[in-house]
């Protein structure tokens, strides 16, 4: 029975040892210098660090990153990667929740690390590196690993919190393993896959890229965050290093297409294509199948609290624009069901909150037991035993064909005209008209506005129009803003405070 990711490891190692583990735009590693190159770097941090703490890493991704990893994992301890472009505030605010003892970097970023005014030891990776691994040292390490249990924490991936601080969502060895396996399998990765890896590493998406690629011996590709600038570049990436699987957040996928990469040219040994983070727009959707229509397209859904995904559907037939994808079915020891307002079970066609439970659950967010409490919760369906479920605030409801279907957030739903309305059903239609390619809608409650930013004409005119023969007037924005893209997060998803941070600074101009 496997309890350890490095297991994942290991194994890989054994079969494949002088295969490619891992490459980026400057280097790669096979496994048998991953392990190597991971194990120095535990060696050296044995003498900084006890157990079962957070190591955060703060470099850009790359190959050395994810020995660093394994190294940190190698010691019992659990990592958490910072991006050295995040602004500095959100950096300590992530800090001082960890109550880090020490930060991991390279001297690329020494400057910035130094800037950080951290407390606690800065450490160099080329300096961990350079450790001699001694009997002793290996001897320690394989104790630390025999001693170590499956509920101990692997990672923490920091989310937006409602209130402005960031969350730390941790989660266990069990929950990866018991969500990669079931992954691997059902998708069919195999040690002949390269995984082209295009998500940040503080993102969850990045999780189900590393560790398929572990457990499988298929080998990662690292996408440079630069290269999606370039979107040629990121093409020839794709081609050059024979990318069979993509596992990328829905506002890749459509920026590659907007920026007409694949007009560019188009990679022939992708043969599935998951995607994840927000609704895919089918415009967006149907024009990948087009390019693609032997390759097995999958709709992933799933918060980080889950590790990763509890829902998948693989698209079995055409659907129009105006449609929208399921979620699917959940995956294995997973138990997904919808809750109302009265924790009652919903009926058909009833939007209610969507509830997670089984073993991908995360152990909840780092030193931060209201939020914990908040979210991760007794099931009210059970009375009869200890069953943690995890309410996701997303809604959803049952379709007529049995499925489900996304309906929102529970933030994003407002009361308009004395309509209740989601907001994300707007953006669905508007995402299915002709002349825009890509829409994203708020709220300003103080003017009672339906605001929506888009991509595409600017005859505001006719985009009207054809709103009105497909949604209610109530539903129709009451403004339209234009532009040339639509900024996204750090996770790459729509950044929607930043739309209405836009809004509001040109409402001060007018």
């Amino acid at each position: 029975m496997i309890k350890n990711v490095l297991d994942y490891l290991y194994n890989s190692k054994e079969k494949y040892p002088l295969k490619t583990a891992v490459a980026d735009d400057k280097s790669s590693m096979t496994y048998t210098e991953l392990v190597d190159n991971a194990t120095a770097i535990a060696a050296g941090l044995s003498e900084y660090v006890g157990v079962r703490r957070a190591v955060p890493v703060y470099m850009d991704k790359s190959c050395v990153v994810l020995a660093a990893f394994m190294g940190v994992v190698m010691t019992d301890n659990f990592y958490v990667l910072l991006e050295p472009g995040h602004p500095a505030e959100r950096i300590h605010g992530i800090l001082d929740t960890l109550e880090a003892d020490i930060i991991v970097t390279n001297r690329k970023n020494e400057k910035k690390a130094a800037k950080l005014e951290f407390a606690g030891k800065i450490i160099y990776i080329e300096d961990l590196l350079e450790t001699q691994v001694t009997d002793e040292i290996r001897d320690r390490l394989a104790s630390i690993k025999a001693s170590s249990l499956d509920i101990d924490p692997l990672y923490a991936i920091f989310t937006s919190g409602s209130t402005g601080v960031p969350k730390g969502v941790v989660v266990n060895h069990r929950s990866v393993i018991d969500f990669i396996d079931c992954f691997t399998d059902t998708f069919g990765i195999s040690e002949n896959d390269v995984i082209g890896n295009q998500a940040p590493f503080d993102f969850d998406v990045s999780v189900k890229d590393i560790y398929s690629c572990l457990k499988t011996g298929a080998t990662l590709v690292i996408i440079p965050k630069s290269c999606f600038m370039f979107p040629n570049a990121v093409i020839d990436m794709l081609e050059e290093n024979h990318v069979t699987v993509l596992i990328w957040a829905v506002s890749a996928l459509v920026l590659l297409n907007r920026l007409h990469g694949l007009k560019y040219k188009v990679p022939a040994d992708i043969r599935t294509i998951m995607f994840s983070g927000e609704l895919m727009p089918v415009k967006q959707l149907n024009q990948w199948r087009s390019y693609y229509p032997d390759a097995a397209f999958v709709n992933l859904y799933g918060p980080t609290e889950i590790t990763c995904n509890c829902t998948y559907y693989i698209l079995d037939r055409e659907f129009s624009e105006e449609e929208k994808l399921p979620m699917g079915q959940p995956f294995a020891n997973e138990r997904v069901f919808l809750l109302d307002g009265d924790d009652e079970v919903t009926e058909p066609d009833h939007p209610a909150e969507v509830c997670v439970a089984g073993t991908a659950l995360a152990l909840g967010y780092y030193n931060n037991p209201e939020m914990t409490e908040k979210a991760f919760v007794q099931n009210p369906l059970n009375k009869n035993w200890a069953e943690v479920i995890y309410r996701t605030g997303d809604l959803a409801y049952y379709g007529k064909d049995h499925m489900l279907y996304f309906a929102g957030r529970k933030d994003f739903q407002i009361k308009h005209m004395g309509h209740r309305i989601e907001l994300e059903e707007i953006e669905t239609v508007l995402g299915s008209l002709s002349m825009i390619e890509h829409a994203c809608c708020f709220f300003d409650e103080q003017k009672n506005k339906i605001v929506a930013y888009y991509v595409g004409s600017e005859d505001k005119r006719a985009i009207i129009d054809e709103m009105k023969t497909k949604v209610p007037e109530f539903m129709v924005p009451n403004v339209f803003m234009n532009v040339e893209q639509l900024p996204l997060t750090k996770n790459g998803k729509t950044d929607r405070n930043r739309l209405k941070e836009m809004y509001r600074e040109g409402k001060k101009r007018g």
